[in-house]
């Protein structure tokens, strides 16, 4: 696709397309997933949607790996006590999906497992489904914490992160 054609696209959505994805009691759902999640490992889950990108982004051709990246320096996700957060981010408009793990835990998962939990997701996204697929990458995250950084019994994970989805039109 074109540069233009790209800029058009991603200018075209705002922030009622990302709540017509997400709405409210969507994202309430998804919170209480990643608080769930988060009671059974030490690990940290980390949600962000955007519609587009920002217009800085594609004028220089950036991907939405390059996003969610920066996305996951700016909200403090590698900002963990064990070095184990996790950024699941959607980008709508290309309906594209990027896992960022800090180091800790991508020294337990390779990058081919990460390609096959977004792999699984790409195909609710297609379908429009946004809420399945970000339920299916929580659940598939959630798993590897839990085999990784599990909590000891009576152990509790302090909430280092929000776990309400960011969201930027």
């Amino acid at each position: 696709m074109n540069r233009f054609m790209r800029i058009l696209k991603h200018r075209w959505l705002d922030e009622r397309d990302l709540a017509r994805a997400l709405d409210d009691a969507t994202l309430a759902r998804i919170e209480a997933r990643v608080a769930a999640s988060e009671k059974r490992h030490s690990g940290e889950i980390r949600v962000c949607a955007e519609a587009g990108l920002p217009l800085s982004y594609l004028w220089r051709g950036a991907s939405a790996r390059e996003r969610a990246v920066t996305m996951f320096g700016k909200l403090r996700v590698w900002d963990t006590a064990h070095n184990n957060g996790v950024l699941i981010y959607l980008l709508l408009a290309e309906h594209r999906i990027e896992i960022v793990a800090d180091r800790g835990l991508n020294l337990h998962v390779s990058p081919s497992q990460w390609q096959e939990v977004m792999q699984r997701m790409r195909a609710s996204f297609r379908q429009g489904q946004f809420e399945a697929g970000l339920n299916e990458a929580i659940d598939a995250v959630d798993a590897l914490l839990a085999r990784h950084f599990p909590l000891a019994p009576g152990e509790a994970n302090p909430n280092e992160l929000s776990d309400r989805p960011h969201l930027r039109a």
